[in-house]
């Protein structure tokens, strides 16, 4: 009876000590825990500087998002708000159309939206628009460059239209002059009949 107590005892050892190491392997086995949704790609990216404000701004994460928590704010140099309507989402992308015709300037994007498994992101970045329309940095130095010469140049003009009322008075002396030689000569005609008359 000693010998059949003691092999059952031993089975029932063995019995608990199988799933006790079976519990200590599971923790090194076990799957780890999903990686949290983060924002892969933006368009434009983050610092860019651009000579144009695109239609729209695109952002694509990690995981799919959901259309009902989505959002996403374009702000300009100025404070306004540039985006126009409610954010799309199309899987993992969430995209707004913007005004085009915004100022140049810093543009800041902010978002937050919410995964299809429910993970929330949120952040912002900004991005420049440079002014195309407006002179380079060259040309400003060689405008400055320029301004001493200036003066110079404005007293140029203004002897120019100093001198340009004498010429116009030109025409008026050159016929004075001509009427007072006919007047001369007409005196002169009538002097001498009144002679010849005499019999001078």
């Amino acid at each position: 009876m000693k010998y059949i107590h003691g092999r059952a005892a031993r089975a029932s050892a063995r019995v608990l000590v199988v799933p006790a190491a079976a519990l200590a392997v599971l923790p090194v086995t076990a799957p780890p825990a999903a990686a949290h949704t983060e924002l892969d790609s933006s368009s434009p990216g983050a610092n860019a500087t651009l000579a144009g404000l695109p239609p729209r701004i695109t952002l694509t994460f990690s995981d799919e998002m959901t259309q009902k928590y989505a959002k996403v704010a374009v702000t300009g140099p100025d404070g306004e708000s540039v985006g126009i309507g409610n954010p799309q989402v199309q899987d993992e992308s969430v995209s707004i159309p913007v005004d085009v015709g915004s100022p140049a300037g810093r543009y800041t994007v902010g978002y937050r939206v919410v995964s299809a498994d429910g993970h929330p992101v949120s952040g912002s970045y900004t991005f420049t628009i440079r002014d195309v329309g407006g002179p380079s940095p060259s040309q400003r130095a060689a405008e400055s460059a320029e301004e001493p010469s200036s003066p110079t140049t404005r007293k140029t003009e203004s002897a120019e239209a100093d001198e340009e009322p004498s010429n116009s008075n030109t025409p008026l002396l050159v016929g004075g002059g001509l009427l007072a030689l006919v007047l001369a000569a007409a005196s002169g005609y009538v002097t001498w009949r009144k002679r010849a008359g005499r019999g001078d």
